[in-house]
């Protein structure tokens, strides 16, 4: 048999066995439902995701903050699920296995297209696809952002491996590559911000695996053409930083962490990615945000990075593929390293997706390289890995079985984590949705303790009091949540209705005023600033909100009762 045939053969057996392998591995989630947390923003309590494919959706993913986010096709996705789908969690769980298995595939062509390593892009793909560090991103149906962002970046940098492959860059074949690889990075774009790095691992393949970078005098000369090559792709990833940017900072979704606590997390988060990659334990939805690491900590992650990237610099011309792994996966983690501090998380495993490739990259073609010297220890190096793979699935099948329901999820959150918060908080509203509202009471005031500065806990628990009865005490807690976060458009509707039942008007007035301010298509709201008005003696103006409200929702009790009492004391406003 030729050898184009037998290579032909090996990658179709290879991606059938990556493609089956996956869908074996991840088909329980298809039995799992949303879950609370993220889930029910995006879908399952979203009325505009639930409507399906419609011009309103259409509009509304395009022209609007939602989740404190800008990625309207990510949007258009969930919509089409629900379209298909309606409010079978399976399917939209289906959907992300899918694209999970096209994005392993996708790996493994373009690795074997550039690199003609088979087995070592056949492990990197396996790595990609089995290892316990991504199920957050294919298990978690609100990270369909992760899927659908990798699959047009990976479809990037097919259509770019293309186009530098063609006459170097001449010729309308190779100018129509070069136009896909920019509509495929806009998609990524559009599908998460994240992939604002993609110019810059470009840049790194022309390095290798497309070996487009020349050395000597020529290099520099060389460089700066492929720079030049790269600014189309720049001005896409520059105009999304600044969407991102102000629509995250607009939302408060920006965290104001100072600037020594957040220079002090990025390296440490930096080697705990590493340390989660290479051995996966521990891993929980959300790890709570660290304000001071040990100085100790700091310092070694710091130096293992140097020491690690001067290597990689030392070793480019002779190992090009280290330098390559190493920096796309330092390059492709800045957006979300913590620079800027957006939630609150000091680190997450959807976060590694992308870049773990190329740590995926550095230990398949390190070990690979080791044992090349010595030939008669190729089978270890067979051994060794198919260990590894094996551990890493069936780690990889252990974690999924937690993400069967939010209670589970979050109790694995706080059993491998400390002091998180965020797991209190999400666990208590848990258990509130199944009517066990002290024990949620109990973990809401848990998360209140660890972190009093985090809005969502406060505001739970403001609510959670008043079913106990205890004003005084809800009170407290919503007026905190409104400080912390004067954009909270919940918290402050319930604190105005705090101040109504007390018949605190002014108080109230002003806090439904804001509330409008932040969403003036909230009719509940606007029949509530009318109720306050009344009490004000402003007739004139409760009559207009509550006409105002009744457009909204025809149908809204508080609008259509207030108007009719205020009508009847005073008919004049007829």
């Amino acid at each position: 048999m030729s050898a184009p045939r037998t290579d032909q053969k090996f990658f179709l057996l290879a991606a059938h066995a990556l493609a089956l392998g996956t869908l074996a591995l991840y088909w329980p989630v298809t039995g799992y439902p949303f879950i609370n947390f993220d889930d029910n923003e995006y879908i399952s309590e979203n009325p505009v995701t639930q409507a399906g494919l419609t011009w309103h959706g259409l509009v509304w993913a395009f022209n609007g903050i939602h989740v404190g986010n800008w990625h309207p096709l990510s949007w258009l996705s969930h919509m089409v699920d629900c379209q298909l789908f309606g409010a079978n969690a399976g399917g939209h769980h289906l959907v992300n296995v899918l694209f999970h298995i096209a994005n392993t595939l996708l790996l493994f062509a373009f690795l074997r297209a550039t690199t003609g390593a088979k087995w070592r892009s056949a492990f990197v793909a396996a790595l990609f696809a089995w290892h316990p560090l991504h199920v957050e991103s294919v298990a978690w149906v609100a990270e369909r952002k992760d899927v659908l962002s990798t699959f047009f970046w990976l479809l990037t940098l097919i259509a770019y491996a293309r186009y530098a492959s063609r006459s170097k860059g001449q010729g309308p074949r190779a100018k129509g590559f070069y136009g896909l690889a920019l509509v495929f990075s806009a998609l990524a774009l559009l599908s998460k911000p994240m992939a604002v790095t993609l110019p810059f691992t470009l840049l790194l393949l022309d390095w290798w695996p497309l070996g487009r970078m020349r050395s000597g005098e020529s290099g520099l000369r060389n460089f700066r053409t492929l720079l030049v090559e790269k600014i189309p792709f720049f001005i896409l990833s520059l105009a999304l930083c600044a969407v991102t940017f102000l629509v995250q900072r607009t939302a408060g979704a920006v965290s104001p962490v100072e600037w020594s606590s957040r220079l002090g997390n990025v390296p440490v988060a930096y080697l705990r990615y590493i340390s989660k990659t290479l051995w996966p334990s521990d891993l929980a939805i959300v790890y709570p945000y660290v304000y001071h690491w040990p100085l100790a900590a700091i310092a070694g992650s710091v130096l293992f990075l140097a020491v690690f990237s001067i290597l990689a610099l030392g070793l480019c011309r002779r190992e090009p593929w280290l330098a390559s792994g190493w920096f796309w996966f330092l390059g492709t983690l800045v957006p979300v390293i913590g620079f800027v501090q957006v939630g609150a998380q000091s680190m997450a495993d959807r976060y590694s997706y992308i870049p773990s490739i190329g740590l995926f990259i550095v230990l398949v073609w390190g070990a690979t390289e080791l044992c090349a010297a010595r030939p008669n220890r190729q089978w270890l190096l067979a051994i060794t890995g198919g260990a590894a793979l094996t551990g890493y699935a069936l780690a990889t099948a252990w974690q999924i079985s937690y993400w069967r329901s939010s209670e589970a999820l979050f109790l694995h959150a706080l059993a491998v984590t400390q002091n998180n918060y965020v797991a209190d908080n999400a666990l208590g509203k848990t258990f509130e949705k199944a009517g066990n509202d002290l024990r949620a009471r109990a973990l809401y005031e848990e998360a209140v303790r660890i972190e009093p500065r985090f809005v969502i806990s406060q505001y739970n628990l403001g609510l959670c009091l008043i079913g106990f009865g205890l004003k005084k005490q809800a009170f407290e807690h919503l007026a905190a949540a409104a400080k912390l976060d004067p954009g909270n458009a919940d918290a402050q509707f319930n604190l105005g209705v705090y101040f109504l039942q007390n018949e605190s008007w002014p108080d109230a007035a002003r806090c439904f005023e804001a509330t409008l301010k932040l969403r003036p298509d909230y009719a509940p709201a606007r029949a509530h600033l009318a109720q306050a008005q009344a009490k004000l003696g402003k007739f004139a103006e409760a009559a207009a909100q509550y006409h105002q409200a009744l457009r909204l929702d025809a149908g809204l009790p508080d609008a259509t009762n207030g108007l009719a009492a205020l009508l009847a004391a005073h008919p004049e406003l007829k």
